[in-house]
């Protein structure tokens, strides 16, 4: 068989048919990669260490040799490696292969690949073409409607339903692995790096954005944990048509209560903590008391006036302007009715 070489465009059409194999050290791939790729480095992160200390300080030539050797070594692991990851994926044995900028590590895999059998495409300019093609797609003008409201409205929730409603959305706070505040991450996800983050959403993005129907977001701030959301497209977001949940006090602070009172206290202590200086020395304490006391309503209770002093305090800035706002004043957060009253508006 003949190794293929393709193109972003090529490969963004083909890559969900085949295994996606990323040839760069391990350390390359954590920090960021192409999402769904697997991680299949043809060097370790000190092998590749070695090789790139022989090319700046011997040559170029010194360097190729040491590649080779490690190389040779694990030729036959590499295909077993392989088989795994491909059968997992399709029948037709397809892989894509790539490294950084489409050199010489890919085209070493694609050609030992390639002699054993499998069916290989090269992606032309390696992980950089896609990164490129990544940061481009934040300059598209998406179509996008916000769903807004104050903090435990059930925003979350009622976007996941009115996916299962045939509605394009896009889970922000999903791609982040975090719910936006200092309670948003209890869990103790990883969060991905930025240039991760900007990855996923990108691709997510564009498959939304092929659909040629508007994209459901939930109205975030820029930063999301430790992330933030590309300026482009949260300059877009403020701009865009918001629904805004008006919804009870008491309900959402239930919601709040159910969603995260079951956390164990030193997390919620701690996430109290990170909030002190906006939360207030005399409000953190009495928060924390409630807590120990094991009266966790009234310990959110606080918190919760705290966000939505918070939440009005941004609208006042640039949240309210150059935008469409719809109240939808609701008697709770059940996300089954907060569905049916936005598609009650929404007719695509």
């Amino acid at each position: 068989m003949a190794i293929k070489k393709i193109n972003i465009s090529q490969f963004l059409e083909e890559h969900y048919a085949a295994a996606v194999l990323d040839v760069r050290s391990p350390a390359e791939f954590e920090h960021a990669h192409i999402p769904n790729a697997k991680s299949f480095p043809i060097f370790t992160n000190q092998e590749r260490h070695e090789i790139g200390t022989a090319y700046k300080q011997q040559s170029r030539e010194t360097a190729i040799k040491l590649g080779l050797n490690y190389f040779g070594k694990n030729l036959v692991h590499m295909i077993e490696q392989a088989e795994k990851l491909v059968a997992q994926n399709n029948k037709n044995k397809q892989v894509i292969v790539h490294c950084w900028r489409g050199g010489m590590r890919s085209a070493a895999m694609a050609w030992l690949l390639d002699l054993y059998g499998f069916n290989v495409s090269l992606l032309e300019g390696g992980y950089k073409s896609y990164r490129k093609w990544a940061l481009e797609q934040f300059q598209v003008e998406y179509n996008f409607t916000i769903l807004g409201g104050y903090t435990g409205s059930n925003k979350t929730g009622a976007l996941q339903r009115m996916m299962t409603a045939n509605r394009t959305v896009i889970d922000l706070e999903y791609i982040a692995q975090h719910k936006g505040s200092s309670f948003g991450n209890l869990d103790l996800l990883k969060q991905p790096s930025q240039e991760q983050f900007e990855n996923q959403l990108a691709l997510e993005l564009f498959q939304a954005a092929s659909k040629h129907k508007k994209i459901w977001l939930e109205g975030e701030s820029q930063r999301i944990g430790a992330v933030n959301i590309p300026p482009p497209i949260f300059q877009l977001m403020l701009k865009s048509d918001l629904f805004f949940l008006q919804i009870p006090f008491e309900q959402r602070l239930q919601n709040i209560v159910t969603q995260y009172g079951t956390h164990a206290k030193e997390k919620l202590i701690n996430a109290i903590v990170r909030i002190k200086k906006r939360l207030g020395g005399l409000e953190t304490k009495n928060a924390i008391n409630f807590l120990l006391e094991e009266d966790v309503k009234s310990c959110f209770s606080i918190l919760l006036q705290h966000y939505d002093k918070a939440y009005l305090k941004s609208q006042t800035n640039t949240f309210y302007k150059e935008r469409k706002i719809t109240i939808l004043e609701l008697e709770n957060c059940y996300a089954e009715q907060i569905c049916k009253k936005l598609i009650s508006y929404d007719h695509e």
